[in-house]
């Protein structure tokens, strides 16, 4: 593909591009995600399609498809590259398939809360990694969220390391979830995601993890009995666009598609909270079994033999750096 022009991070700053000639009516696009409307992508979605309404009288509509209805998420990065799909909200464990550093943020407890995530993303480290996307054909808007990611089974409590000896669990695409898993001794194999409710009701899987929006949005308590609060990956989510189109747009109408997005990231934020928040008394009362508190330090222990290989692949001093912003 060709190069494309490097896009600045915020409204302001940005390059002069252009100007075309619109089409008398309104301009309808494609966001596309991998959840339910009612999930935290949802959220973010629509508070993105409202806001870009508002702000451009209506210039501009956004038709959602969610539930993975355009695709697997990497399908999803790669069609909007391409420009077929203008849109899409994508959480963070496939990022690498398209950016392999953006993998970093993959690390099994990188982060130590939600709070020490937004921190990171929000700031000149969460501008650096969004701004690469340029170089690989994507224009990345805003960093939201997916959501804090917790075990779950239909076998047995997982109350520490040696808890996860003998289960299958579903990974994401993600090579270095499943680094980190097999450290802990886990036997993990990756599967998109559309596939997983099946796999888990056939017990192809014993179990997977996910953030609670997502366990409660799949209904994945109708096949797992058990949930573990490991909180174990804070899970971004990224909205890009197609460089294409947003190439075409004015330097008004991109600051208006910026601000929209930063808007609908902050609402799949809220969305991931109030699921953290509420959900799991929910998914008690749906019949699963939680085991509320781990012992972080003996995961991380377990997880030693993964280190080098992460510092290999993102470098120590990348991984500290995220560190010390806690």
């Amino acid at each position: 593909m060709l190069p494309r022009r490097q896009f600045l991070a915020g409204a302001t700053g940005l390059a002069a591009a252009p100007q075309v000639v619109r089409a008398a009516g309104p301009q309808t696009l494609r966001i596309g995600y991998l959840l339910s409307i009612d999930s935290q992508l949802g959220a973010g979605a629509t508070a993105m399609a409202d806001e870009l309404a508002r702000r451009t009288g209506g210039r501009f509509q956004i038709k959602q498809f969610p539930d993975a209805s355009l695709g697997g998420e990497v399908e999803m990065l790669k069609a909007v590259q391409r420009g077929t799909v203008d849109l899409a909200f994508i959480t963070g464990a496939p990022l690498p398939n398209i950016l392999p550093e953006a993998g970093i943020f993959n690390i099994p407890f990188l982060f130590n809360s939600p709070d020490h995530a937004r921190a990171v993303l929000d700031g000149p480290i969460g501008d650096e990694y969004r701004q690469r996307f340029a170089a690989k054909d994507l224009v990345a808007l805003a960093w939201g969220e997916n959501g804090l990611r917790h075990i779950t089974n239909a076998k047995h409590p997982v109350t520490d390391p040696d808890s996860l000896k003998g289960l299958k669990l579903r990974l994401p695409q993600s090579d270095v979830m499943l680094v980190g898993f097999r450290a802990l001794g886990a036997n993990v194999a990756p599967l998109p995601f559309p596939q997983l409710y099946d796999a888990l009701r056939m017990g192809t899987f014993d179990g997977q993890e996910n953030p609670i929006a997502t366990i409660m949005a799949a209904k994945f308590f109708q096949v797992q009995k058990h949930l573990t609060l490991s909180g174990h990956v804070y899970d971004p989510a990224l909205l890009v666009m197609s460089p294409d189109l947003f190439d075409d747009l004015s330097v008004e109408d991109k600051a208006h598609f910026i601000a929209a997005a930063r808007l609908g990231a902050t609402a799949s934020r809220k969305a991931a909270s109030e699921a953290e928040e509420t959900g799991v008394a929910a998914l008690r009362s749906d019949g699963m079994a939680v085991v509320a508190d781990i012992d972080r330090a003996a995961f991380i222990a377990s997880m030693a033999s993964a280190v080098p290989e992460f510092e290999t692949r993102f470098g120590h001093d990348a991984i500290e750096r995220i560190r010390r912003l806690a």
